[in-house]
């Protein structure tokens, strides 16, 4: 899991159909400083996330299929599930 800022969306005209009716979002990874660093995911978008957004990815196969409610195999890696209002580092 990490926070991330949405660079933009992906449009695929020929895909899997886990991912019809479903938008895709390019997500650069933060730094503790809030700094985007060269990391990112393609991530499906399960809050209606914008570009700019900062939001909270997880990235782990399986749990992303339960959160978007599909079970078994399929090319899911990563959902974005919720965006971030604050962030607060302890230094």
């Amino acid at each position: 899991m990490y926070i991330g800022r949405v660079k933009g969306s992906v449009v695929s005209t020929v895909k899997h159909s886990l991912f019809d009716g479903r938008k895709l979002m390019m997500v650069a990874r933060l730094e503790l400083d809030g700094e985007e660093s060269s990391t990112y995911d393609i991530c499906l978008d399960d809050v209606q996330a914008g570009v700019g957004d900062v939001v909270l990815v997880l990235d782990e196969g399986s749990s992303c299929r339960q959160i978007i409610g599909k079970r078994g195999t399929g090319p899911a890696r990563a959902v974005i599930m919720g965006i971030v209002e604050r962030v607060t580092v302890d230094q």
